[in-house]
């Protein structure tokens, strides 16, 4: 795919699926703009696309401060000639925990990382997008926005209510030629979430790691966990000309996992 002279927002970048799409998109020739609120690990992606002879700038922030926010988008569109024609939602955080244990500030910050963020993204980049007559917006929900998931249950509300946002969006934007679609990953190998979610399930159902794995890849169809190309691959999709008659979807990437 070929995203020459496309200006393209990253958040998250910092992580493994974040880095991997700001990565994909500046080896197909975009201008590429990441941010992440740690700091030393966008130097890092940075540091990955320049050495690779990519179109890369990058700013630090924290996706739920709205000053923060409005700050990333306006050096991004003056990096890149005044746009942004594709904003990826990437940033995003997890926990594992009963019901009972979730504190509200757990259940606060969840939703406001998952969901406040995309938000104030979206709520920055639209008049970008519809004055220059177009745009992709690209979300991150999850397979447990779509079926939740036991010891998640505050992340898999987070996570449906960017279903919700996404679908709303679509119908509210389409006419400005922006369109709205969301991936839903199932577990995605060398992620932090991964990294948080087989811990999690191997302390509250006392199990080895080895037995968490073998107890997700045996639900899965494809019977194996999903690899970041994979990820990477819908969501460049999304954001090309072949996905032109596509908005308001939840793209399941689960090996079958989950099939609505």
């Amino acid at each position: 795919m070929n995203f020459d002279g496309k200006t393209v927002l990253v958040t998250g970048a910092a992580g493994a699926i974040g880095k991997g799409i700001a990565v994909a998109f500046a080896g197909s020739g975009a201008n590429v703009f990441i941010t992440d609120i740690d700091s030393e690990g966008l130097k890092a992606t940075m540091k990955h696309i320049a050495s690779a002879g990519g179109k890369c700038a990058h700013l630090a922030a924290d996706v739920t401060r709205a000053g923060q926010v409005k700050a990333v988008v306006y050096a991004a569109s003056e990096n890149f000639g005044g746009k942004i024609d594709i904003l990826i939602n990437v940033a995003g955080i997890i926990g594992s925990h009963p019901v009972e244990d979730i504190t509200e500030q757990e259940w606060d910050n969840m939703f406001a990382v998952n969901c406040k963020g995309t938000f104030l993204f979206i709520k920055n980049v639209v008049p970008l997008m519809k004055k220059a007559g177009g745009g992709r917006i690209i979300n991150f929900s999850s397979k447990s926005g779509k079926t939740g998931s036991a010891l998640l249950s505050h992340y898999s509300a987070a996570k449906a209510a960017v279903i919700g946002f996404t679908q709303a969006l679509a119908y509210e934007l389409a006419d400005y030629g922006i369109t709205v679609n969301c991936l839903c990953p199932g577990i995605t190998e060398g992620t932090g979430v991964w990294s948080t979610v087989s811990a999690g399930y191997s302390k509250d159902l006392n199990l080895p790691v080895a037995e968490v794995v073998k107890k997700f890849t045996g639900k899965v169809p494809l019977k194996r966990l999903a690899k970041i190309e994979d990820i990477v691959a819908v969501t460049l999709f999304l954001a090309s000309d072949g996905a032109d008659y596509m908005t308001g979807q939840a793209i399941n990437v689960t090996g079958g996992r989950e099939m609505h």
